[in-house]
């Protein structure tokens, strides 16, 4: 209980006051003239000033409140390299029994870092904030860290904390080793075929510099070099851009004897392989109706470089006049097809016969540039199946088809066959499961045999219609009408021959997106999505890696024909890495290079100021011995020492009630008044 006086006037207190003083002016008077009694005047007017004053006696009831202990846990991820999370456990039980222990103190536990994903690293004090938001500054008694000390989030003041101690118990090693690999410089996008570069540098901390290190280098999942690299001195990784679409890089250096942790011994570094101009190289043998088709949709891509010709003169023709006064630009065949024919991404051979106008052994060298990696694109027409059908040259032996001779001529649908809905260059084509398909007819097919690549569309009676084939280390397709300009023109509806021509020709060029064969591994931050394209009826479990290492089979579910996927929840940041058989596909979670693992070493270098400035304790702990003794402190500027913490006790209260008494109420008062006039009555009567 809480003792005061307070006044309840029954008059204005300036009334009061004035009465007081002119009753004190008439007792100066008197005693002036030796007035004898004039004392008991004096006690009358001074009783009666009090009474008007009506003092008051306040008894007030209270019930003192907790003060507040908050004990603050870090469990960011380098909180569980070697034991720090086990010292942290048994410090946070011994620390939460001494608490419990004090009368008058109330503890909160507040745990931070939690599912660190993110680059800001570990925010120790906006979780203190966030924690302790109900609880007035006043109430806080201390605040008890339990960290590694990596903290990104230090304060530079402690005003936000109304004075509270800031104890930190340190977990780790003073002693702690420690090698990661940081980016120093790294290109987001190249050209495909073009050079890049990216620095690097292996930094060995508590260890020194000067260490030979080897430098793994993966791409895309597949190793392509070792280097060895000095730690503490930048390196430089030079390569040529192998494809467009993306592309992963990953460096991994070889551990350090003794380190805390190998998870920072590796990062990655992600670009985009862009084609600067795609080269094309068209050859049509003849005016067609079809002919623009092509053209239009080549030349409508920015980012094709196209070189057309058309041969004009038929081959039955008889002319004495030379080729190369044929036409204003003479055709270079030698250049084209001899000195720079492997500068061109795709060649395109639009209805053309043999004619004269590229000898025989061109035909050869355009063989060979399929065989290492080219791509050739035939569209055929009546001429194909006649005597002068280039199948006839050394084409023969990788085109993916053989031209039987004879024309069809029939009305029919160009129908997507099942490993066309397969395939990614077929599978979704706009109206393609209907029946009969929801596009326009076709007349002309020429019919071919023995399809040694994958048949994707089929004309009347199952015979095949467009053909995409592998040879060697380059890709060949054949389509066997000369009719998809009808498509274009809008005959009956016209159909899909934007997106089919297209697809047709990036897939010839390599666009990693239409491969009939693929892995894919793709990351939103919180799922991991594993995707395969086949063109299998079945595919077997994904191996799974995770960037700690653990391994786990992941059973894929057919979406689509063709495609399976399968989406996981993952937590751990890093590079993960998905198999299946000689197929790898790596995908990234996180940042590249995490805040939480730039320096895993515990320190006391960052709490320390913070610390300081609130009069707190700081100290390194291995295990529950270590950890300090709690005391209650009344006041005072230091808080903590060698062995104790010390908790700022609060006088905070809540007011439950409060009595009110009367000094001069009733009877009592009245009296006493009464009685001291006649005193003074009786005083003077005497």
């Amino acid at each position: 209980m809480i003792w005061s006086i307070d006044f309840a006037p029954f008059l204005p207190m300036w009334l009061i006051v004035g009465l007081a003083l002119a009753g004190a002016a008439l007792i100066g008077l008197a005693v002036k003239r030796r007035i004898a009694v004039i004392w008991f005047r004096a006690v009358a007017l001074a009783a009666l000033t009090i009474a008007l004053a009506n003092p008051l006696i306040m008894v007030e009831d209270r019930e003192p409140l907790p003060t507040t202990v908050a004990l603050v846990v870090d469990q960011s991820a380098s909180q569980s390299l070697e034991n720090r999370s086990d010292t942290t456990d048994a410090a946070r039980a011994v620390l939460a029994e001494r608490l419990g222990a004090l009368e008058g103190v109330e503890q909160r536990l507040i745990t931070a870092g939690e599912g660190n994903s993110t680059n800001n690293g570990t925010a120790l004090f906006a979780a203190i904030e966030a924690g302790l938001a109900d609880v007035p500054p006043d109430r806080v008694g201390a605040i008890i860290m339990i960290t590694d000390g990596q903290v990104h989030d230090a304060p530079e003041t402690t005003a936000g904390f109304g004075g509270a101690p800031i104890h930190a118990l340190i977990t780790g090693r003073a002693d702690e080793i420690d090698r990661r690999i940081e980016i120093e410089a790294a290109p987001r996008f190249g050209i495909v075929d073009e050079p890049q570069e990216i620095a690097y540098r292996i930094i060995d901390d508590g260890a020194g510099d000067g260490a030979a290190v080897a430098v793994s280098i993966y791409r895309d999942g597949t190793l392509i070099a070792v280097e060895r690299a000095i730690a503490g001195a930048s390196r430089t990784f030079r390569f040529t851009v192998p494809h467009g679409g993306g592309i992963m890089f990953e460096f991994v250096a070889e551990p350090l004897g003794g380190e805390l942790t190998e998870l920072n011994n590796s990062t990655v570094v992600a670009l985009d392989g862009i084609r600067e101009n795609l080269r094309v190289l068209l050859v049509s043998g003849e005016p067609h109706a079809g002919e623009r088709t092509w053209r239009d949709l080549l030349k409508s891509d920015a980012s094709v470089d196209l070189i057309h010709f058309t041969i004009l003169r038929p081959p039955e023709k008889i002319d004495i006049t030379p080729q190369n006064e044929l036409a204003l630009i003479a055709f270079p065949t030698r250049e084209l097809f001899s000195e720079t024919l492997y500068d061109f991404d795709l060649i395109i051979f639009d209805r053309y016969q043999l004619q004269g106008a590229l000898p025989l052994a061109y035909f050869d060298n355009i063989a060979g540039y399929v065989a290492a990696g080219g791509a050739l694109l035939i569209a055929a027409g009546p001429d194909d199946a006649g005597p002068f059908s280039i199948y006839r040259t050394g084409l023969a032996s990788i085109l993916p088809v053989r031209p039987t001779g004879s024309v069809i001529e029939t009305p029919y649908y160009p129908t997507v066959t099942d490993p066309g809905f397969r395939h990614p260059v077929t599978r979704d084509l706009p109206g393609a499961r209907s029946d009969p398909p929801d596009w326009s007819r076709w007349f002309r097919l020429i019919e071919a045999e023995n399809p040694v690549g994958d048949v994707v569309m089929e004309g009347p009676d199952g015979l095949p219609l467009l053909v995409l084939g592998h040879q060697g280390d380059g890709r060949v397709t054949m389509l066997l009408s000369d009719h998809a300009w009808l498509w274009a023109r809008d005959f009956e509806g016209g159909g899909p021959y934007l997106v089919l021509l297209r697809r047709i020709a990036h897939w010839l060029m390599r666009e990693p997106d239409l491969d009939e064969e693929a892995l894919r591994a793709t990351s939103d931050g919180a799922n991991l999505t594993i995707e395969r394209q086949t063109m299998a009826n079945l595919v077997d479990p994904v191996l799974l890696r995770s960037p700690l290492g653990i391994e786990q089979e992941l059973a894929l579910v057919e979406i689509e024909p063709g495609l399976w996927r399968a989406t996981i929840a993952v937590d751990d940041i890093g590079l993960w890495r998905a198999e299946d058989g000689d197929r790898v596909a790596v995908v990234h979670i996180g940042p590249a290079n995490p805040r939480e693992y730039r320096d895993p070493r515990s320190t006391e270098t960052v709490l320390a100021p913070v610390v300081d400035a609130a009069n707190g304790h700081i100290s390194r702990i291995s295990d529950a011995g270590d950890v300090p003794r709690v005391i209650k402190v009344g006041g005072g500027s230091n808080y903590g020492g060698g062995d104790w913490l010390g908790i700022r006790m609060t006088d905070a209260s809540v007011l439950l009630g409060i009595d009110r008494f009367q000094l001069f109420a009733g009877f009592l008062g009245l009296a006493l008044l009464a009685g001291l006039l006649a005193m003074t009555w009786f005083r003077e009567g005497r």
